[in-house]
């Protein structure tokens, strides 16, 4: 009698440690019907232009729940304002951790923000998954390996540009007017870079900050130069003004705009499509316009109908924010119904040649456990006053004349 009392105590401990084991795997912020997702956007602020990527993002969601979920779970996207201050991002993250319980923060956007809250993220074990920003920093999986980036490297965006003036306007003048912050630091940063020893090729380059009243007479300085080639990094809004103001001082150089800047809705229609036709830049996304969509058109019709009623109005937000959502259920259908966050890391860093409905052909995603850049494919555009069009093949990575 004793050894069946001994045995039936065994059985029942066992079935508690697997009950046990299951609750780990599910994790506090996952329930039968909902997996909670924290996520920092400026909706207000020096950068509020930014926050439309997170109604793109929640419109995503929206959509995808009433679809029936994740395996039959709800996503639950709680976002909050954090007026790009990095002070701001670090508390609204300990409350979205310790009081709304998330699984995970997701495409948070820019980077002090992201750099702010990354050490209490690690610490904690929490996945900081594709953060909206292309420094650098934020791809280091060997000191922070709870942190995966999503979009291409500044750098290696600015060193893109660089091989594209090398190999189409060897020799001529180049001027660049970049914002005083890490974007546009490491954008300048990578023309240089790529420029190699014909660096000497910039004239003249102006830092400026976001808030900067007195563009036009940086647009006045560096027309003075002679320049054939002008390189522009910051905001769509500034983008807008230094276009106009070159096209009211009669200048016309080749001109190249980061991406961020490049929103066809805030930075190339405000300018006038007129003053803005031939405009470059390097994408890795789809135009929202772009007859590629038509594939799917049922599928963006009825987010972009979502969106639209969130408020949002910027297509090249929408693009993003609905890619970057897209990648992210991608992750968490892999995970099936393990939900730990050891396992969404995992899964988010075994991406094999994902091809993601809003990224342009040929650009693909794939993640390892050393590679925590997703997207290392770029592609240059220029437009032609209504839409972007290709003028050259998929990039990978670019490399710097030192480096040959």
């Amino acid at each position: 009698m004793q050894t069946w009392t001994r045995m039936l105590v065994a059985v029942v401990l066992a079935l508690a440690s697997l009950s046990a084991i299951s609750e780990r795997v599910r994790d506090e912020a996952v329930t039968d019907t909902e997996i909670r997702i924290g996520n920092l956007m400026p909706y207000s602020g020096s950068l509020q232009a930014f926050g439309a990527i997170g109604k793109a993002e929640a419109a995503y969601f929206d959509l995808l729940n009433e679809r029936g979920g994740i395996n039959g779970r709800k996503i639950r996207f709680i976002s909050y304002d954090d007026k790009s201050d990095p002070v701001t991002a670090l508390k609204l993250t300990s409350a979205l951790v310790e009081n709304d319980n998330v699984l995970l923060m997701f495409g948070s956007f820019g980077t002090p923000g992201n750099l702010a809250v990354r050490k209490y993220l690690n610490e904690r074990q929490i996945p900081q998954l594709f953060v909206a920003s292309g420094d650098d920093h934020l791809f280091d999986p060997s000191l922070f390996p709870w942190t995966m980036g999503w979009q291409p490297s500044f750098r290696e965006e600015g060193r893109i540009y660089a091989n594209y003036i090398q190999a189409t306007y060897p020799n001529r003048r180049i001027v660049a007017l970049w914002q005083n912050d890490q974007v546009g630091r490491e954008i300048f940063k990578g023309l240089e870079d790529g420029l190699g020893d014909t660096a000497r090729a910039i004239r003249a380059d102006i830092a400026y900050d976001a808030a900067d009243e007195h563009l036009d007479t940086h647009i006045s300085i560096l027309k003075q130069s002679g320049a054939e080639i002008f390189v522009f990094a910051g905001l769509p809004a500034n983008a807008a003004k230094v276009i106009q103001d070159a096209a009211k001082l009669n200048w016309h150089p080749v001109f190249i705009l980061d991406h961020m800047a490049s929103s066809i809705a805030t930075a190339l229609k405000p300018a006038g499509p007129e003053n803005s036709v031939g405009v470059i830049t390097a994408a890795f996304l789809k135009d929202a316009s772009d007859p590629a969509w038509n594939a799917d058109a049922k599928n963006w019709q009825a987010f972009i109908d979502k969106y639209s009623r969130a408020g949002g109005k910027d297509d090249g937000a929408a693009v993003f924010g609905y890619a970057a959502a897209e990648t992210l259920v991608q992750v968490l259908r892999q995970c099936g119904n393990d939900l730990s966050r050891e396992n969404v890391m995992k899964q988010a860093a075994t991406l094999k040649d994902y091809q993601n409905s809003a990224l342009l052909p040929g650009v693909k995603i794939s993640t390892g456990p050393f590679n925590f850049r997703p997207i290392r494919h770029m592609r240059l555009v220029q437009f032609d006053g209504q839409t972007w069009q290709s003028i050259g093949d998929v990039l990978e990575t670019a490399f710097s004349n030192a480096d040959h």
